[in-house]
């Protein structure tokens, strides 16, 4: 073959098989493109980037998709046309863990549309492809002429049994008591996204620190490869032009003007329109006859004017755009049981921030079906969040959910997945919606909240309630000064140095999320970020005490019941019966919703109905077909055919006996005619069980004995007796 492959190697040391990087053999005409391998996983991620950036665009174009190819794990996918179609929220989540690391480290000049593509094309069922994805796709930017201030990796960081795992097995994450995909460059941590069960904050930051050790490693490996590659020289990474003299002139001319607007305390919109004013003011003295390159020149510069007021003001004034200081939260209210007809519900309000959620409680057959290449199952906890345009204020076509509301739901589920209670003290299916009614700060973080809250009043038995706040970070990189902010706005987080969503209990963090924008973040403000957070999310918690302190002793009246028993594996065919026929049958009579199935040898049994009598109905039939006949036993029973030797009667569902013709009457029976007929219901007594099961019956046990006959005396015995 005329290919000319290069290697190199990872060993991670974690008992797994070395990572293998290698370019050269595959998508050769991608600006870059590399097949990593550990083990049976294989990826190929590629990118492409323009050669030119589109007129008018002053931001880089980047779209990150990953997708897993199911014959990678050997399936064939579901659905009608029985072909890969849209990411799944799987594929989604993974798309934009990469996307977040690798963004930050493009030149802020670079604006040329880029894509990155990783497929999963190989899959070993133990190793995750998640953690792998990110060193794949900077691998691929690493071999080619695109500009990148990379490379970058990323790692899944565990603590299974104690101890430290860098890209633990699928199989251990069951035992883990926190689990981090954490990205970063050589120097500094760009990600953060996880879980965890009730972790401190000093935790946290040694696991991160373990996995930016292991980061290292992959990141000099990717260097190793760029050079045998010989993709030393990049391409053009300015993509803005430039006007010294017009930026001088924007910020003379508006610069103390915003600062003064900046720092009224002015609401969101009233901020947005004086902002609006000023600039519209500078515009008009530019005249009419501008060129584009001008008028787009001039819309970047006020936007750096507005950029660098407010991180000034917070920085030598402390002072916030809403008239905060760095660790208030805004005010808090929250109200329960809002919505009558469900089964939970909540409103949360943090400042301009406001979630209605509800909670509905559903049956086995309810749980999400996950069907994809790597992971597919049954999911019985949902969270769903929606982010319509009315929530900033903006109109917009509601074309469904999109990235951010898939990814700012997955963390909120992350958070609330970790105090549900024990699978076997919940029957029910969970699904919980989060509609955004307002948004300036983090919705994300009041979804958490007031899923809480709706779970509790729902009567879900939570472990612990769950609060979360959002961070940010403003630093001046020449003076080395920074402000760590609570509870952050929606234009702080835009013009800040970092977003910072952590969640937990009173006992410790259940799931964080971290994106950096800038390089150099020491580890003691990291420490200090968190420290901070704690306290942010514990005055939190203690306001949505004030409405709810613990899940209600009992369900909403409305809501639906289950009943969960567990019955022998032998009885799981007779409940079903010939093609579900005896199921539905019950279902459709009691009004019930029926689920068995096979779980460790035994059989389980959940019955689920919106009444007592529902729910009684169903589970007396399934009992009776369950049951065990026992000798001695009076049953009634229904006669289902007969013989000339006698009647086959059904004393429970699928188990017949024998009323032998000579059972059933205590006087002698020549003949069944007219005896008993089909549909007859009789009392009988279960005699006996033979060797093979057969059950031997008897009705005339259950009637009283005739008298004896006495017989007339003879003639003889007459004679013979003696006379008095």
């Amino acid at each position: 073959m005329n290919y000319n492959e290069k290697k190199v190697t990872i060993d991670l040391g974690n008992g797994l098989a070395p990572i293998e990087l290698s370019t050269g053999k595959l998508a050769k005409q991608a600006d870059g493109s590399v097949v990593l391998k550990q083990g049976d996983t294989m990826l190929l991620a590629t990118v492409v980037s323009a050669k030119e950036p589109k007129e008018g665009v002053d931001f880089l174009p980047l779209s990150v998709d990953y997708q897993e190819k199911y014959a990678a794990a050997g399936r064939i996918p579901g659905g009608f046309l029985r072909r890969e179609a849209r990411l799944s929220d799987y594929e989604i989540l993974i798309s934009r863990l990469v996307d977040r690391a690798l963004r930050p480290l493009f030149p802020e000049t670079y604006h040329a549309d880029t894509q990155v593509m990783i497929s999963l094309i190989s899959a070993d069922k133990d190793i995750m492809p998640d953690a792998l994805a990110g060193l794949a796709a900077s691998a691929a930017i690493a071999v080619s002429d695109i500009p990148f201030n990379g490379p970058i990796s990323e790692v899944r960081v565990a603590k299974v049994n104690g101890g430290l795992v860098i890209n633990p097995r699928l199989s251990e994450l069951e035992n883990a008591t926190l689990e981090y995909i954490v990205a970063g460059s050589a120097e500094d941590i760009v990600m953060v996204e996880g879980e965890s069960k009730e972790i401190s904050e000093a935790e946290m930051v040694e696991a991160i620190a373990f996995a930016h050790e292991a980061i290292k490693k992959q990141v000099a490996a990717q260097i190793e490869l760029a050079n045998l590659v010989g993709a030393t020289v990049k391409r053009d990474g300015n993509h803005e032009p430039s006007n010294a003299d017009l930026r001088d002139a924007i910020f003379a001319a508006t610069y103390d003007k915003v600062y003064a607007v900046a720092k009224s305390g002015s609401s969101k919109h009233e901020r947005s329109d004086k902002f609006a004013e000023i600039g519209d003011a500078f515009f008009v003295t530019l005249g009419e006859e501008i060129d584009e390159e001008t008028a787009f020149l001039a819309k970047k510069y006020y936007h750096d004017v507005q950029y660098e007021a407010v991180r000034n003001l917070i920085l030598d004034e402390g002072i916030r755009l809403d008239g905060r200081d760095a660790r208030t939260v805004r005010p808090i209210w929250s109200e329960v049981d809002y919505l009558p007809a469900a089964h939970g519900s909540a409103v949360f309000t943090r400042g301009e921030t406001q979630s209605l959620t509800s909670v509905t409680l559903g049956a086995k057959d309810d749980e999400q079906m996950i069907d994809g290449a790597f992971i597919h199952g049954y999911n019985k906890f949902i969270l769903h969040y929606n982010f319509p345009a009315f929530s900033t204020g903006e109109v917009r076509p509601n074309r469904g959910p999109g990235r951010r509301e898939v990814g700012h739901g997955n963390l909120a589920m992350r958070s609330l997945k970790q105090v549900l209670p024990a699978e076997n003290e919940n029957p029910y299916t969970i699904r919980v919606v989060s509609d955004i009614l307002e948004s300036n700060g983090s919705s994300s973080m009041a979804t958490v909240c007031a899923g809480t809250l709706a779970l509790m009043d729902a009567g879900v038995k939570l472990k612990a309630p769950v609060s979360g706040i959002a961070m940010g970070l403003i630093t001046d990189g020449k003076t080395g000064k920074y402000a760590i902010l609570s509870d952050i706005l929606g234009d702080e987080d835009h013009l800040g140095d970092m977003d910072f969503k952590v969640t937990g209990t009173e006992n410790g963090i259940v799931a964080c999320q971290m994106d950096l924008k800038i390089n150099g973040l020491k580890w003691e403000v990291l420490t200090q970020a968190l420290d901070q957070a704690k306290e942010a999310r514990l005055h939190i918690l203690n306001e949505m005490k004030k409405t709810l302190e613990t899940p209600r002793e009992d369900y909403k009246p409305h809501a639906p019941r289950i009943v969960s028993f567990t019955i022998d594996k032998e009885f799981i065919g007779a409940i079903i019966g010939p093609g579900g026929k005896i199921i539905q049958e019950m279902q459709r009579e009691t009004g019930s919703t029926i689920s068995i199935e096979e779980v460790d040898g035994k059989g389980i049994v959940q019955v689920f109905a919106d009444n007592k009598a529902a729910i009684d109905a169903a589970v007396s039939r399934i009992k009776a077909i369950v049951a065990k006949p026992e000798v001695g036993e009076v049953y009634e029973g229904k006669v289902k055919s007969i013989m000339p030797f006698g009647a086959f009667v059904e004393i429970m569902p699928g188990k017949d006996g024998l009323l032998h013709i000579s059972e059933i009457e205590w006087r002698r029976l020549e003949t069944m005619d007219g005896v008993l007929k089909e549909g007859d219901v009789v009392k009988v007594k279960l005699l006996d069980i033979d060797k093979q099961g057969k059950l031997k019956l008897s009705r005339k046990a259950l009637l009283p004995r005739p008298p004896k006959e006495e017989k007339p005396k003879s003639e003889t015995e007459t004679k013979d007796k003696p006379q008095g």
